[in-house]
């Protein structure tokens, strides 16, 4: 190695380190909503039903499938809330709170979609529905049902950011999970619906 190229100072590696930044937490105006929440304050669940339903109710579509089930989840959703509110303390912003109970309300009604599915006997599933005629009505139904066959963490964190727009921090707080985790989650779960769409 001659003199010239020893002379070179090749810069070094930087390393970065990226903090990941808790949720939101929650303001002294959640604070007073959640207190009016717990005294069944009937014009705040108004104004909360009208700023969040809409999204609530997309949220609960996709994870649900249906407009009648994510209905459903919505109203359980407010039912819990009344009944919850007693124990919001502010950690988290009360959006992400109302979220998380939304996210496991649908939960909650999947695991008892799949009971009723297992005790229902064979020829009544197998009489219900007919397969779309048109192209785009196939690829729609294949592309729901392999959301509806992912696990629900992936499938819930693909819903919120895809299709709703959260952000990573928010999806994080909603699911109590990393930020770091979020990204990677959907990071693998579009790869894995990628693989699977070739297939299909």
């Amino acid at each position: 190695m001659d003199a010239a190229a020893r002379a070179v100072d090749f810069p070094r590696p930087v390393t970065l380190t990226i903090t990941p930044q808790p949720p939101p937490r929650g303001s002294e105006e959640d604070l007073r909503l959640a207190r009016a929440c717990v005294g069944g304050d009937s014009d705040v669940f108004a104004s909360i039903y009208g700023r969040h339903s809409q999204r609530m109710k997309s949220i609960a579509y996709h994870q649900l499938g249906n407009v009648s089930d994510a209905e459903d989840a919505v109203q359980e959703t407010f039912i819990k809330v009344h009944r919850a509110a007693a124990g919001y303390n502010g950690e988290a912003a009360f959006t992400t709170w109302l979220y998380r109970i939304l996210i496991n309300t649908c939960y909650d009604m999947l695991r008892r979609r799949r009971r009723r599915v297992r005790e229902t006997p064979i020829d009544d599933l197998l009489a219900g529905g007919h397969a779309g005629s048109a192209v785009d009505d196939v690829k729609r139904m294949s592309l729901r049902k392999m959301l509806s066959e992912l696990p629900e963490q992936r499938r819930t964190v693909f819903a919120l950011f895809e299709i709703e727009g959260l952000s990573h921090a928010e999806i994080a707080g909603i699911l109590d999970i990393s930020e770091g985790n979020s990204k990677w989650i959907l990071f693998s779960t579009k790869k894995q619906l990628q693989e699977q769409w070739k297939k299909s």
